[in-house]
Formats: structure tokens, C-alpha cells, sequence
């Protein structure tokens, strides 16, 4: 396939964390950034991708515009693994993490999609295997993402809001104590709970906390400490302390990923950030070959959404998804996918299977 067009598009979108009781402070996070790149071929096939953009939106289109597009552009792509490894020589001077690695992850999924959408064929039964199905599953297990509420009464009732709607898991973003013994107390022992610190605690912090975390019987701790790729630190915490430990959000390329897995219980790879589909697709198998489950980052609502959705058809190893338990203004996509009774209906459309609203491109649309 041919590459004539190559469009950025920069969304921000604002959102309800579904809260509406008394706060003990304003709420801090209101709206998503979202960085989406549109390829056209030269059949006049369409192919979307999304790439990492939270709070850095501009860096990352600028990315895409000024390093991405003229190496892409008019070019003949026939092998999309064999020119995103190529691609990835090309930049590597500019970085191996960050803003560089989060824009190839956005073409790296327009390409697959557009891929799709040539060969009328879903990207999971594109990629093939199982049968040459291509999917394990059509429909897979989602828990409920919080946002940070930062105090214990509203913490409790979201999580009860989440486990009465079906999910048999539900993610904190808490890191003191009480917030988190209140949703245990809400959800009750038969409900999955986690916390994602995001690199809050100090070392001693951590030591002194996760006892505490073992003793509310959490499925896993999320990043408890700083840097969030010391994995030799935390797989020491994890057997001291006993309790499961998830990284993976800041990591990319599936060669950080060979040294997340060998450490922690539960990587998590985040596709608009490590690398796009074919990193993410690495990630797992080797995950898989030391008996991980897979957890994906996925608190996103365009296509990295649908991605994730089309890796967890394809790939064994992915158990969960993650759906960020908030609602934007408008869905990015039409006939979003969401969860019904804690679990979600995997698109088999072309591609993606993902579609834009126009109507939420023109209302949120950056100039």
C-alpha cells in the first residue's frame, strides 16, 4: 500500500469522573488529550491511530508532522513490521522512550488498521493463528478504572457504583491508606481490588504500606514507587511483602518489556505508548513464554481503545481490560464498544472496527 495523505488531528475533550457528591477538594483532571493521525492509501482506504498525548499533546503532534510524515508519506509499505522496525533506526537518535516512541505508536496502529480495512478483514483475524482465526475470544473481562478522589466517602461509593454495574474488579488510583481500606470495606471480599500508585511512595513508604495492602487482600499494587523501571526493586518488595506488583505504562519497545516480565507479576503494556501493535504483540508472547497474564493500559477512548480490544482477541495471555470508569462529553468513536455486566463485545469490523464522529472531531477539534 501507498501513503498519499498523512493528517494529525488533536482533540481535547472534556469528561464527567461520574462523582456527584461533596468533594473534599475541586476536581483536577476535567479533560483528555487526545493526539489521532488519519493515513489514506492510494485506493482511498482510511486507517486511524492514537497516539499517547496526555498532557503533552503539541510535543506529540509535532512528533508525527515534523519527524513521522515525511518518512511515510508517498512511500510503498508492504511489510508494516519489517518499516517500523525500520523506522524505529531511523528515530532512534531521538529517543527510545517517550514522545518519539508514542507517535510510531500511533502509525504503527493507522497502519494496521488501514491494513485491515484493504483486506475486509478484522486486525485480529488479519494477524491470524488460532485456526486461522486469528481471535481467542470475542468478548473479554473489563475491571473499573477510578480516578483519583483523593478522600474515603467518594472513593467507597464509586467503587460500589462500579461492582452493582458488573465489575468484578475494580482500580484505584488512591495512595493513602484509608481511601483504600474504605473500598475494600465497600466492595466487600469477593471483588478484585487494585491501587496505582504512580510512582507516589518512597522506598520507605512502600515498605511500610504494602503489608497493609496485603493485609486488604489487593490483587495487585500498581507502580508503588520512583523510578517506575527499577522492576529489581519492586520484584524485591513483591517477595518480601507478598503482594503482586504491575508495571508497564511507561515502558516501550518489547526489548524494556523482556526485563518488566522477568521481574513483576503483571506487565502492561499500553499500545499508543510502547510502540504500536507490532510492540505490543512481542510484549505478550514473551510474557506469555514466562507464564504472565497480560493487564493493558488502556485508560484511552479512540483508537488505542479499539487496538487493545483487537490485541486481547488475538493474544491468550491478555486477561483484562482496563476501562477508565469516567464519561467524555461524546464518544471519539460511533457504536463505541462499552462494557455490559463488567465485560465487552470485541469489534470484528475491518480494521479497528473503529469509526470517528464527525460531529465530536468538529466540536473538539484544536486548531
Amino acid at each position: 500500500m501507498r501513503i498519499t495523505a498523512f493528517e494529525s488531528l488533536r482533540l481535547d475533550l472534556p469528561f464527567d469522573d461520574l462523582y456527584t457528591g461533596p468533594r473534599h477538594k475541586p476536581r483536577g483532571w476535567t479533560q483528555f488529550d487526545h493526539v489521532l493521525l488519519r493515513l489514506t492509501d492510494d485506493a482511498g482506504h482510511e486507517g486511524w491511530g492514537e497516539a499517547f498525548a496526555f498532557a503533552c499533546p503539541a510535543a506529540t503532534e509535532a512528533v508525527l508532522r515534523d519527524m513521522v510524515r515525511p518518512r511515510v508519506l508517498n512511500r510503498e509499505i508492504s511489510d508494516i513490521a519489517a518499516f517500523m522496525q525500520w523506522l524505529q533506526l531511523e528515530l532512534h537518535i531521538q529517543g527510545r522512550y517517550g514522545i518519539t516512541q508514542f507517535a510510531l505508536s500511533g502509525l504503527d496502529i493507522a497502519l494496521w488498521d488501514l491494513a485491515g480495512q484493504r483486506a475486509g478483514q478484522s486486525i485480529s483475524r488479519l494477524l491470524g493463528g488460532h485456526g486461522q482465526n486469528g481471535r481467542w475470544r470475542e468478548s473479554i473481562p473489563a475491571y473499573a478504572s477510578l480516578v483519583r478522589y483523593g478522600a474515603p466517602g467518594p472513593v467507597a461509593a464509586m467503587a460500589a457504583q462500579a461492582a452493582a454495574e458488573g465489575y468484578q474488579c475494580v482500580k484505584l488510583h488512591e495512595i493513602t491508606y484509608e481511601p483504600i481500606a474504605a473500598a475494600r470495606t465497600a466492595l466487600g471480599p469477593d471483588i478484585k481490588l487494585i491501587t496505582d500508585v504512580n510512582c507516589a511512595w518512597s522506598r520507605e513508604e512502600a515498605e511500610a504500606m504494602l503489608p497493609r495492602m496485603k493485609a486488604l487482600d489487593l490483587y495487585w499494587v500498581e507502580e508503588p514507587i520512583f523510578p517506575p523501571e527499577d522492576y529489581e526493586t519492586h520484584a524485591a518488595l513483591a517477595e518480601r511483602h507478598g503482594v503482586a506488583l504491575a508495571a508497564g505504562e511507561n515502558a516501550c519497545t518489547a526489548k524494556e518489556f523482556e526485563r518488566l516480565s522477568a521481574n513483576l507479576a503483571f506487565p502492561q503494556p499500553s499500545v499508543v505508548k510502547l510502540g504500536g501493535i507490532c510492540e505490543f504483540i512481542k510484549t505478550v508472547r514473551h510474557a506469555a513464554s514466562l507464564g504472565r497474564s497480560v493487564m493493558p493500559h488502556s485508560p484511552y477512548f479512540g483508537p488505542g481503545y479499539w487496538a487493545t480490544l483487537q490485541l486481547a482477541a488475538h493474544c491468550e495471555a491478555v486477561a483484562q481490560f482496563e476501562f477508565l470508569y469516567v464519561k467524555p462529553e461524546r464518544w471519539i468513536g460511533l457504536d463505541m464498544p462499552l462494557p455490559q455486566n463488567g465485560s465487552i463485545r470485541i469489534p470484528d469490523a475491518p480494521g479497528l472496527g473503529f469509526r470517528p464522529d464527525p460531529e465530536t472531531l468538529s466540536r473538539f477539534r484544536v486548531s
